[in-house]
């Protein structure tokens, strides 16, 4: 299994086209800890967002591409591709070094043919990043949980503040879809990666998971 690390948010979190500079920062350091890539692919990247692909570690990279539904922007050495990621036979096997995605997984309807596809264009021995909102753990003791379910059914308020978990509200773009837990970044998204790796950051929780493709 990977390692988790929790780190407090600073700052309240945003979307929207926006990038959280925890996030992005959460990127960085997952990034900075690879060997540097030469070929990098951000997946789900649109107009008018701080790209995760423009990141400063990322300069350096000989080949920079970035696709999404509505991609674009003026991103100086970036390749910028608009496309579906349930799709991407624009690229062939084994390509990319790094493949990037932050916040898209939770507006893709069939996510899976996304992750897919990402897997299939990293080459072996190279990296994924993903990022998602997710939910956290449930408040209380757990050993709690006929009283809290109780209070619930009951209608005491208090009791079923304490019971519920906070997520990321609704947030168009143009649909939003699901919500993610740490086990499926680490053990679905990363599904046959090595070194997994977790990353938690904010409230309500961004999950920001890394796998090396075998």
């Amino acid at each position: 299994m990977g390692s988790m690390i929790r780190r407090p948010a600073a700052l309240p979190a945003s979307w929207g086209g926006f990038v959280h500079p925890d996030v992005r920062s959460a990127f960085e350091m997952l990034i900075l800890e690879l060997p540097p890539p030469t070929s990098v692919l951000e997946v789900g990247q649109h107009a008018g967002e701080a790209a995760l692909i423009d990141l400063p570690v990322l300069s350096r990279a000989g080949e920079r591409v970035a696709v999404g539904l509505d991609a674009g922007g003026d991103l100086a050495g970036v390749t910028v591709i608009r496309g579906n990621a349930n799709d991407l036979a624009a690229f062939g096997s084994d390509h990319f070094d790094l493949v990037l995605c932050n916040s898209m997984l939770e507006h893709d309807a069939r996510f899976w043919l996304s992750l897919s596809e990402m897997r299939r264009v990293t080459r072996p021995g190279g990296c994924m990043i993903v990022g998602v909102p997710g939910y956290g753990a449930m408040r209380g003791r757990p050993r709690g949980w006929r009283r809290r379910l109780a209070a619930l059914v009951g209608g005491n308020a208090p009791a079923a503040a304490a019971a519920s978990t906070p997520t990321l509200g609704l947030h168009g773009y143009p649909c939003d879809y699901y919500r993610f837990s740490r086990s499926a970044v680490e053990e679905v998204f990363l599904d046959g990666c090595e070194g997994r790796a977790v990353i938690e950051v904010m409230d309500p929780p961004r999950f920001i998971g890394r796998g090396r493709k075998a």
